[in-house]
């Protein structure tokens, strides 16, 4: 034992802050990396590299044994604060929201780390497959409490670990067979093989090849194996021309939107800007983001006739988001948030796409009769009705009609919904968004995250288009290839751009392992956390030295 400071010695050496309040020093270090990690990872920073080195801290100190009152502080703090963060942009919508979210967010994740406080400290001693068991389990706890955030009280995936290498596609290919799940495993895992390495080389005192990690080699190779068999692919292939898009940007402001003292200002807006766009690229069709005309349609015929004469005047169809009103044969009270076609010749086309998946408290009152004395303080003047299929709607291309999947307002962020649309023919996917309610902070970029997550995993083109904030395009193997962007260098800005959009042959009228079997790695992920629990009930810690030092 180290032999006791005296400290009336004045030239005694001191102890510093970290030996004397080692679980604090600790817990300081746990949640300022932890929380400087999880933010940084993500849009708007995009320092895709902190994802890596995520758990890397909050596994270390698991390593060492430390009080469960101590690390549950520092790991949930943490999270707590890091997403309320993340989702500060939705003060611009509530405040009681944003601090009912990002902490509820917080805490589940911190779920996650709480279950690698009791898993870690049970590995000392054990074979080197016991121990790889626990941490593919623990990794694949990641994924199911990310895929719990997809379903719990309507579903939220905001911002899954995957989301964090949206500009790194080389490590995303693997979503194509997995979904993003598994590139968040990847991470996840990776992150628990350097904190095994960092133990054994600080902690654990060895010395020459025994320093070597298996837990850590085991990391790379899956990492190396999830991302460099797809290089080929990333880097070439026959592509082809699909379709030039106009993608227009009119960039209105929230409060004026729907005021009836700008609704003229508005549709000189888009008129204005349409026909530039259209008269600078020569479109094959012109796309309009979601909910852009400032009067329902169906409700006034004028919107209808306003609408042809911007056809004709650009002699181009146009794809556009709308509220509308009931349609012919249906219950005359509905409302739909929808996706329409115009065509120059033939007019409004009957065939449309409804939003299939509907903000709570925002297009609907969830749970109305025990909740709705909400719509006091979230008026929406009625739910909406949600759209049933996924069919995609046609429109010209270069060489031929192509048919295009649409995903309105944050409907990119469910990967079956995507998936539906792949499986029901679309071979492009369109997301119309409104990301105006948000300000200019973060939240287009981390929207526009998850576009790239939906194009790997089924391997289709995906064009966006927003009010104001992030429209461009992204190839299928989740390269962004062109993002609309003002002289001043801002997504946030009025204006348009024709886009060419290609593809790779490779994938025409394929499909991906994914989109044909979907989640199921989510299953074989359950299956880990089960057999690996399993595994460690069965092991347990090494009692604490003497002197109570709860060290290896």
């Amino acid at each position: 034992m180290t032999a006791p400071i005296d400290l009336s010695d004045p030239y005694a050496p001191r102890p510093t802050l970290w030996e004397r309040y080692p679980q604090l020093a600790w817990g300081l270090a746990v949640f300022a990396s932890t929380l400087l990690f999880t933010v940084v990872a993500f849009p708007p920073v995009n320092a895709g590299e902190a994802a890596y080195a995520l758990v890397v801290p909050a596994v270390l100190w698991a390593y060492r044994r430390p009080s469960f009152r101590h690390f549950a502080w520092a790991t949930l703090g943490s999270q707590v604060v890091a997403w309320t963060v993340l989702l500060g942009w939705l003060h611009h919508v509530t405040w009681a929201g944003l601090f009912m979210l990002g902490p509820f967010v917080g805490l589940l994740v911190g779920v996650w780390f709480l279950a690698a406080w009791w898993a870690v400290p049970r590995l000392a001693g054990h074979p080197v497959v016991v121990r790889v068991i626990v941490l593919l389990g623990l990794a694949g706890l990641w994924v199911m409490l990310e895929w719990l955030r997809s379903v719990l009280f309507g579903g939220f995936p905001w911002l899954p670990l995957a989301a964090s290498q949206w500009q790194r596609p080389l490590v995303l290919q693997s979503a194509s067979i997995t979904g993003a799940w598994g590139v968040s495993f990847l991470l996840v895992f990776f992150g628990l093989g350097v904190a095994a390495y960092a133990h054994r080389i600080f902690f654990e005192g060895m010395t020459g090849l025994r320093k070597r990690s298996p837990e850590f080699m085991v990391a790379l190779l899956l990492l190396i194996g999830g991302s460099f068999p797809f290089l080929t692919g990333l880097m070439g292939g026959q592509r082809v021309k699909l379709a030039k898009v106009a993608l227009v940007q009119p960039y209105i402001p929230q409060t004026q939107k729907w005021d009836e003292a700008f609704a003229s200002s508005v549709l000189a807006t888009l008129d204005e800007v349409t026909v530039a766009a259209n008269d600078r690229g020569a479109p094959d069709f012109i796309l309009w983001p979601e909910a852009v005309t400032p009067w329902a349609l169906y409700q006034d015929a004028n919107v209808q006739d306003w609408l042809q004469q911007v056809t004709r005047k650009t002699g181009k169809p146009l794809l556009f988001g709308s509220v509308a009103a009931a349609m012919p044969g249906e219950d005359p009270d509905s409302w739909h948030n929808g996706a329409f076609v115009v065509d120059p010749v033939g007019g409004l086309s009957a065939k449309h796409y409804t939003k299939r998946k509907l903000v709570p408290f925002g297009e609907y009152i969830p749970l109305r009769p025990v909740l709705g004395w909400l719509e006091k303080v979230a008026p929406i003047g009625g739910d909406f009705t949600p759209g049933l299929s996924a069919a995609p709607l046609s429109l010209p291309g270069t060489t031929g009609r192509v048919p295009v999947g649409v995903l309105i307002c944050y409907e990119d962020i469910f990967p079956n919904l995507a998936r539906e649309s792949v499986q029901a023919g679309a071979e492009v996917l369109a997301v119309l968004t409104n990301n105006a309610w948000f300000g200019e902070g973060g939240a287009a970029y981390q929207h526009a995250a998850h576009s790239v997550l939906r194009a790997v995993e089924n391997r289709r083109p995906v064009i966006r288009v927003g009010n104001g904030g992030w429209s461009g395009w992204i190839d299928e193997y989740g390269t962004i290839r062109a993002t609309l962007r003002s002289a001043a260098d801002s997504v946030y800005f009025r204006g348009g751009q024709t886009v060419t959009v290609n593809r790779d042959l490779a994938w025409r009228g394929q499909q991906s392992f994914y989109t044909q079997h979907g989640d199921w790695f989510v299953l074989l992920c359950a299956a880990f956390t089960v057999g690996a629990y399993y595994v460690a009930l069965t092991l347990r810690p090494p009692p604490p030295r003497p002197g109570g030092e709860k060290v290896f």
